[in-house]
């Protein structure tokens, strides 16, 4: 059996760590055992511990995107991060970004191989750094979007080196015909109102502005649409926290959004709102993959989402959704309301959309698709 390390900067449960979640309980459990380093323990730490799985907590500062490889080498963490490694006998490191410049150099002291996956688009390596990145011999990007923002043009290393590797969605949770019915009445919404879904957490970029211009535009035509916003400020990022009261305040203020629009905060039965829900929204002004919409795609639902990033690759243009520009609350509006009105079409585009994450998107491709790399650095 072989020891994997994975870590990660976040703490919390965002998508990215949800994504590591489904990933790492759908490898061969006889193949390999997973570890997981972080800086503090959090959501992330409870939900991996909650599986049998052993974590490690080692005080560090995740690195900014102006990081300068020869000097993080040098942080005495790095000495501590390569005795834990020494210490619980890994065989292969499975990093992030806000952690690579640290966990890299001791893998490389202890003799052991790394590799990472590519979340963000806008991790664009400064000339400095591009050398660090061509020393690793491959890595996995979610989206083409994150891999073609991270490589530049033109590309400043092989493409070979950075495989496209989409998120794969738990098929078995994520599933038609879950009960959504203790949810509405949780929130008091009748049996028979149509029910429009958002799922992030609070950061500008996903767009909650957006999204209540568009519920106030739909509530126009609709007055009995109801609305509910599931997530948190899940980072404790200063800004995110002003944004998230910002939201929440105009939600308050507004009469016609008051008593439609509900917030729910974080909820680790995210599968309940979807399976409340009839039509899912994604108004994020970019999305480096968008797994909220391969969820509620899962749960056999529609989904309008903007087009900029993942949500172009993963969402087939009015087969399984709708796509729009950024920030453009009424096409948001009238790709919602088109499916409101019309249940025959929320039922094809459901059914094709379930079917499109089976098809493409299953978390067992992807497990598949990372052992792969997994065997292949085991073996030099």
């Amino acid at each position: 059996m072989f020891r994997i390390l994975f870590t990660s900067w976040y703490t919390g449960l965002g998508g990215g760590e949800t994504d590591l979640l489904t990933l790492v309980d759908a490898l061969d459990r006889s193949r390999y055992q997973p570890h997981l380093l972080l800086p503090a323990a959090g959501q992330l730490s409870e939900r991996w511990r909650s599986a049998g799985w052993p974590v490690h907590i080692l005080p560090y500062r995740g690195v900014s995107t102006w990081f300068i490889p020869a000097l993080w080498k040098r942080f005495p963490v790095v000495r501590r991060m390569t005795e834990l490694l020494r210490r619980q006998k890994i065989d292969l490191v499975q990093g992030d970004y806000h952690t690579l410049p640290l966990i890299a150099p001791a893998a490389q002291i202890a003799g052991i191989p790394l590799t990472w996956t590519v979340w963000g688009w806008w991790f664009k390596p400064k000339p400095w750094q591009k050398s660090f990145f061509r020393r690793i011999p491959v890595a996995a990007a979610r989206s083409r979007a994150i891999r073609d923002g991270f490589l530049g043009e033109p590309p400043f290393m092989p493409v070979e080196q950075l495989p496209l590797v989409y998120s794969g969605v738990d098929t078995k949770r994520f599933r038609p015909g879950l009960d959504g019915a203790s949810l509405r009445r949780e929130i008091g919404i009748a049996a028979a109102a149509r029910v429009v879904a958002m799922v992030a957490r609070f950061q500008r970029v996903k767009g909650h502005h957006t999204f209540q211009a568009m519920a106030q535009r739909i509530l126009a035509e609709r007055p009995d649409t109801r609305f509910i916003v599931a997530g948190d400020d899940v980072f404790g990022v200063a800004a995110d926290q002003r944004y998230r009261d910002e939201i929440l305040s105009n939600a308050r203020s507004s009469a016609i959004l008051r008593d439609r629009l509900h917030y729910l905060g974080f909820r680790g039965d995210v599968e309940s709102v979807y399976a409340a829900a009839d039509v899912v929204v994604c108004p994020s002004e970019f999305e480096s993959y968008g797994l909220a919409n391969l969820e509620a795609m899962a749960c056999a639902l529609p989904v309008v989402s903007t087009r900029r990033g993942g949500p172009s690759e993963t969402i087939a243009e009015g087969v399984t959704g709708f796509l729009v520009d950024p920030g453009d609350a009424n096409a948001l509006g009238k790709g919602v309301l088109r499916l409101l009105n019309d249940a025959p079409l929320r039922a094809r585009m459901g059914a094709a959309a379930r079917e499109h994450v089976e098809r493409s998107f299953s978390v067992d491709a992807a497990a598949a698709a990372h052992s792969a790399i997994f065997e292949d650095l085991l073996a030099l």
